[in-house]
């Protein structure tokens, strides 16, 4: 049924910019009494207030983005499936009026005459009364075979208002990925300005310690941070085999890229790092740090075993996974590596154990 399917490919074509009221200060016209005099730099301070907060709202676009991604995903199916259903039963309604046609056909052909003047004529009144009833039941087939044809194409009416009704429902989604990556690129790119105000060596150190997250700082401490054991808190129980292997697939990511929307195996968003690693192990997650929230036993932190996930923010917008020692692996925002963290980076939503 491939000849009937709809190309579904999603346009990913999106750029946008925002400049902060912090960046626009930094970046503001030299006063005209002193024309070769560099601007002066933005207050740090108020530089990390400003890529806290630009992170935060890139982190929340992703997890949209993510949402709506996942829901098209469903969709595409959906309208695959749609698409199907409508050539099947196009299929059937033309072969039920093939035979339908041929029934008529040969009753036609049969009942040519008017069968009270055929008894008038026959001289063997026995043979007609078989022949009349035989045309009965032919009369009979063909109309159970009519009714089967109707039940058939209205049977593909609604397949076919189902079809146009996911399509529908693909293309406003679409259009709501396309806008959250939008706001994502927006955010990230204000944030990108923010910090070429600062002079370089300021600019690598906020680069990777923005929103809050700070320990191991850098690509080379994760690279180093992966050899690294890690100990279980005392009086924690011992970690089951698929958390282990959880635990183990994160660990394994350590030092890969942040990038917004990924999955892996190469670059991760923070749930994309959670799906990836809890699929290694052979538990599928679902796509956005809040619907992971969700997906399993929600348990107090104080009980948290390796391969818990927890969520943070109030709006659960970031997750990491729990390692034990009062340690997170995550992946925290763009230009930082997956890397350790403290379980208290961040206000803490929940803990859950899929």
């Amino acid at each position: 049924m491939a000849s009937h399917r709809r190309s579904l490919s999603t346009g990913r074509t999106a750029r946008g910019a925002v400049l902060t009221a912090a960046a626009a200060a930094a970046l503001a016209a030299v006063p005209a009494a002193a024309p070769a005099e560099a601007a002066p730099h933005p207050d740090r301070q108020e530089v990390r207030a400003g890529l806290d907060r630009l992170y935060t709202q890139a982190e929340r676009a992703t997890e949209a983005y993510n949402r709506s991604e996942e829901r098209a995903d469903k969709l595409r199916v959906t309208v695959r499936r749609a698409t199907d259903a409508v050539a099947r039963a196009q299929e059937r309604v033309n072969t039920m009026r093939g035979a339908v046609g041929s029934l008529a056909a040969a009753q036609y052909r049969s009942g040519g005459i008017d069968p009270a003047l055929a008894l008038l004529l026959t001289s063997d009144p026995d043979r007609y009364l078989s022949h009349a009833a035989l045309l009965d039941q032919v009369g009979a087939q063909r109309a159970a075979e009519l009714g089967r044809l109707l039940g058939a194409q209205r049977a593909l009416v609604q397949d076919r208002t189902e079809a146009r009704e996911a399509l529908r429902r693909l293309e406003r989604t679409r259009k709501e990925v396309a806008r959250h990556k939008r706001t994502v690129e927006a955010k990230l790119a204000a944030a990108r300005r923010l910090l070429n105000a600062l002079p370089a060596g300021e600019r690598a150190e906020l680069r990777d310690a923005a929103g809050g997250m700070g320990a191991f700082a850098g690509a080379a401490h994760a690279r180093a941070a992966r050899g690294a054991g890690f100990d279980v808190p005392p009086g924690t129980a011992a970690v089951s085999g698929r958390a282990a292997a959880a635990v183990a697939a994160a660990r394994s990511a350590l030092g890969r890229p942040y990038v917004w929307g990924a999955s892996g195996p190469g670059a991760f968003d923070c749930s994309g790092l959670m799906q990836w690693a809890w699929g290694r192990a052979g538990v599928g997650l679902p796509r956005t740090s809040q619907a992971q929230a969700g997906a399993g036993q929600r348990v107090p932190l104080s009980q948290a075993r390796p391969g818990d996930l927890v969520t943070y923010r109030s709006d659960a917008s970031h997750v990491g996974m729990y390692v034990g020692g009062g340690q997170v692996i995550h992946a925290p925002h763009p230009g930082a590596a997956v890397r350790y963290e403290s379980v208290h980076m961040l206000p803490i939503n929940s803990v859950t154990r899929p």
